[in-house]
């Protein structure tokens, strides 16, 4: 006769059931949470600070930011195809009428110009005249037909681009759908230090629209999970294509990966208050643009340094590189101490009357003008070394890093 089969209950290891260590880590997450000080508490502003802290902050930084464990749970990114909101050009026009820069670099005129463009353009949802009017328009959008919903897909991004330095180059990156985790998880790397002001307004706005309306950029070590697609992009406009893949197994490529935010940091810590807020798995999903540091396009330029007021900084004597100082009266070379970066070393001067450029021209040209007293010439700053410094859990100065291009908004929004 057949052999007896006896039944068991199967319970999944966590060590190898996906959900079940995504729970685990909550668990973990919130009861680190509730017995460890503020992150960033010396780099407070103002009020909201205080709830942005409690996510990101300074006392448990700098051993939580290295590869590591919460708990005994390893920190894992959780990286997701999304359901995307795209333009219908049939019923909103041209593409190119459609889409803008990220809303911290555009002026107010560009602004104007950009709302002449379209009605539709996604500057009126990313710098409205107010949130709830944003929330309504993209309401409006979708009801119509304006916006439209894909299904679930990672999506690759190329965009070609010519440097600052005159150089011509292709950077590959995924948009995805990314769990946002506090910055004490490890799973998410900071770099540079945000204030409170722009994280009020992108609270605001997150609440009203309940949309993640333009990606932020991340870095990731080791070689991108997929490659350009051998067709013609599903969507092209101002040098950047997009091509939907429809293979769900890419995500699984970023679970033990670290990633390093690029661009971003005030949107990502809103979108970390806004899913304590709430505390459901769809307050804290995010979209991101995902770029391996290995990419042969990525780059980082240097943001120089202008002050309207002389200032002069001393040579180290052991200095492992050098740095420009411009004043009317000429330039000299300073020596940057071992182990500091440049952007370090200028900013023991203090804030006081800075401004930044990209652009080393423009910089000699306000100091030859009158226009700044003295202006600091910046070396990049390499990926390897602010991967470095993040995961020693550093802050280093705002405008540390300058990538170029930035992403374009409009292209893809990410419903909650």
């Amino acid at each position: 006769g057949e052999a007896a089969v006896e039944q068991l209950d199967v319970v999944p290891d966590p060590a190898l059931d996906a959900s079940g260590r995504v729970d685990e880590l909550d668990g973990e997450i919130r009861r680190a949470l509730s017995r460890r000080p503020p992150l960033l508490a010396r780099h407070r502003v103002d009020a909201l600070d205080g709830p942005v802290g409690g996510e990101v902050g300074d006392g448990a930084h700098q051993s939580s930011l290295r590869p590591g464990q919460v708990g005994t749970v390893p920190a894992v990114a959780v990286v997701k195809p999304f359901r995307a909101l795209r333009y219908d050009t049939g019923a909103a026009g041209p593409l190119a009428t459609l889409v803008a820069p990220p809303y911290d670099v555009i002026s107010p005129e560009e602004r104007e110009r950009l709302r002449a463009q379209s009605p539709h353009n996604v500057v009126r949802l990313t710098l409205p005249d107010d949130e709830e009017q944003a929330a309504r328009e993209l309401e409006e959008w979708r009801a119509q037909g304006i916006l439209v919903e894909e299904p679930p897909a990672v999506w690759a991004l190329e965009q070609d681009y010519v440097g600052p330095d005159g150089i011509a180059r292709t950077r590959f990156g995924l948009v995805c759908s990314l769990k946002v985790e506090p910055y004490e998880t490890g799973t998410v790397l900071p770099h540079e230090r945000t204030h409170a002001g722009p994280k009020e307004g992108r609270l605001r706005l997150l609440r009203a629209t309940r949309v993640q309306l333009e990606p932020i950029f991340l870095l990731y070590d080791g070689p991108a999970p997929a490659e350009r697609p051998d067709r013609a992009p599903d969507l092209e406009v101002e040098d950047a294509r997009l091509w939907r893949l429809d293979d769900p197994t890419l995500v699984r490529a970023f679970d033990d990966r670290q990633l390093l935010i690029a661009d971003g940091h005030h949107r990502y810590e809103t979108a970390v208050v806004l899913a304590q807020e709430e505390g459901t798995p769809a307050s804290a999903q995010m979209l991101v643009v995902l770029v391996s540091s290995e990419d042969p396009g990525l780059e980082i330029f240097p943001t120089h340094r202008l002050f309207d007021r002389p200032r002069r900084l001393e040579s180290a004597g052991d200095g492992a590189g050098e740095l420009t100082e411009l004043t009317r009266d000429g330039s000299r070379s300073v020596a940057v101490p071992q182990g500091m970066l440049d952007v370090q070393l200028v900013d023991t001067l203090g804030t006081d009357g800075i401004s930044y450029t990209p652009d080393a021209a423009e910089a000699e040209r306000r100091v030859r003008d009158g226009e700044a007293a003295v202006a600091y010439l910046l070396r990049p700053t390499r990926i390897e070394d602010v991967f470095e410094h993040a995961r020693r859990g550093d802050v280093l100065p705002q405008k540390t890093t300058y990538f170029y291009p930035k992403l374009i908004s409009g292209l893809l929004l990410h419903p909650l």
